[in-house]
């Protein structure tokens, strides 16, 4: 190690009951460097900036910063070495000033009130020394998401930290942002801060970063040279022996001959989503693949009529569709299961009967009145053929595990008569098993004639349940992946690539 070394990060291990998150984590980091964290989902970088930003403690191991220990002190030690961290969801209020949220809870005051002009004076100082230019009494709310990122930025470097960690800065910022992210960080590792950025955006780590250090399954595998790193040996580090360890499912076979029940031309929906266009047949998987930002919800919200698109068609088996709208995609059936399924996917405190006919009220009531022997009858055959396992059909449905949970969104769409499912990310917060099962029900809905989009930010289960896939990377199709072609690290490739 090299004695000018500002962090020091010795051993970290974390283990969670069954679970081994981070074992024997090291690295060094020196003033002025801007240092890369690879890792696909579950690899250990989200444990190891919980650890440094103080928000966990770590089970073993040290974190020195400039000679001091971070020992158990938590977040307020953590502050105290002058650590900041820019987590990946904002953390801004929208209704307030960016000079109020930029001393958000530490507000100056003069005779007892809140000094805003000592607020807006700091807040000249460090947009200056980030050399942007943001209104200090701007509404945060009414700025464009990459001026609020920023704001986020010069907030944690407000305090002058030693280390500043930025997880995931871009990932919601189209290609012109992403400039001005950057250069912001160039300019901050340049008054000597050391810098963990956190991306899967290789073209963008090649910019600003020299060094890469890659973790798989907790530890901490390898720090490469980016000059002499490219894309398929991170990708192998990344993935390691184990790319594609689970066995994947017979192929099915698709007929693709006939009129697609869903063709997509040109769709845009900028600043994500540029130049999408694909075909979907009945009995089909078609997997959307890339990158946290590369617009794949956008795409599936856009043709579910929830969003509307600046450019390009949708149509329905050759039908194409003027504007969109969530009603009129609904009753061409097509059914969309949003990704956030907790806010957007159940009414957690009404039964997983009411929540599985909450699409197609038509077939449960009489007239004005909802019949419950018709909803019950309605949600007992959803539950048998679906394997929810729920006490009785009006069981809230906050009661019930993740996985089936999601059975009932996607149960709610079939209840609808949906033949179009889009399915945005179906298996997030499920354990093992439930993905296994959701896979198998994914199947068995395409083997019935069904088409399916199936989205999910884990790239690697991508190949073990669909017939093809598409990469999004900027805002377009990078590649499409079938057969022998269709593995994780092809397909991890094709999203990372710059």
């Amino acid at each position: 190690m090299s004695d000018d070394a500002v962090v020091r990060i010795e051993g970290l291990t974390r283990h969670y009951p069954g679970v081994r998150a981070m074992t024997g984590a090291s690295l060094t980091l020196r003033p002025g460097e801007v240092r890369a964290l690879l890792g696909r989902n579950g690899a250990g970088k989200s444990t190891l900036i919980r650890v440094l930003s103080g928000v966990e403690r770590a089970d073993a191991g040290t974190v020195t910063v400039g000679g001091e220990e971070l020992g158990a002190g938590g977040v307020r030690r953590a502050t105290e070495l002058r650590i900041s961290t820019v987590h990946q969801e904002l953390s801004l209020v929208s209704e307030l000033s960016v000079a109020e949220n930029l001393f958000l809870g530490r507000w100056p005051r003069r005779g007892g009130a809140v000094d805003h002009a000592a607020m807006r004076s700091a807040a000249v100082e460090v947009f200056g020394r980030l050399g942007v230019r943001i209104d200090p009494d701007a509404a945060v709310g009414a700025l464009p998401l990459a001026h609020r990122q920023l704001v986020e930025i010069a907030r944690a470097v407000r305090e002058r930290p030693r280390l500043l960690i930025l997880d995931e800065p871009t990932s919601a910022l189209a290609a012109e942002e992403v400039d001005v992210v950057l250069d912001t960080v160039t300019r901050i590792a340049g008054e000597g801060v050391a810098v963990l950025y956190v991306s899967h955006r290789l073209e963008e780590i090649r910019r600003i970063a020299r060094s890469a250090t890659v973790m798989r399954d907790g530890r901490v595998v390898d720090t490469v040279d980016m000059d002499d790193a490219d894309t398929d040996k991170i990708v192998s580090l990344m993935l390691g022996d184990t790319a594609d360890a689970v066995t994947r499912p017979p192929s099915r076979t698709v007929d693709r001959s006939g009129v697609p029940l869903l063709s997509v031309r040109g769709l845009a929906v900028p600043p994500k989503v540029l130049d999408v266009s694909f075909d979907l047949h009945a009995g089909e998987i078609l997997g959307l693949g890339g990158l946290m930002g590369s617009g794949r919800t956008e795409v599936l919200r856009t043709i579910a009529g929830f969003d509307p698109a600046s450019g390009g068609t949708v149509a329905v088996e050759a039908r194409e569709i003027p504007r969109p709208t969530a009603a009129a995609m609904k009753r061409l059936g097509i059914g969309m299961t949003p990704e956030d399924r907790k806010h957007e996917g159940v009414v957690p405190l009404l039964g997983v009967d009411e929540n599985l006919v909450l699409s197609r009220f038509g077939t449960v009531r009489s007239g004005p009145t909802i019949r419950p022997g018709r909803v019950r009858r309605a949600a007992e055959r959803l539950i048998a053929r679906l394997s929810i396992a729920a006490a009785t059909p009006d069981t809230p449905i906050v009661n019930l595990s993740g996985g089936n949970q999601q059975k009932a969104v996607i149960g709610r769409w079939l209840h609808a008569g949906s033949r179009i499912l889009l399915l945005d990310e179906p298996t997030r917060g499920v354990d093992v098993q439930a993905k296994a099962e959701i896979y198998d029900l994914v199947r068995e809905l395409a083997d019935a004639g069904n088409a399916i989009v199936f989205v999910s930010g884990e790239l690697e289960e991508l190949p073990l349940v669909c017939d093809r896939v598409l990469v999004l990377r900027g805002g377009r199709v990078a590649g499409e992946l079938t057969g022998a072609d269709l593995t994780t690290d092809s397909v991890l490739s094709a999203a990372m690539a710059a």
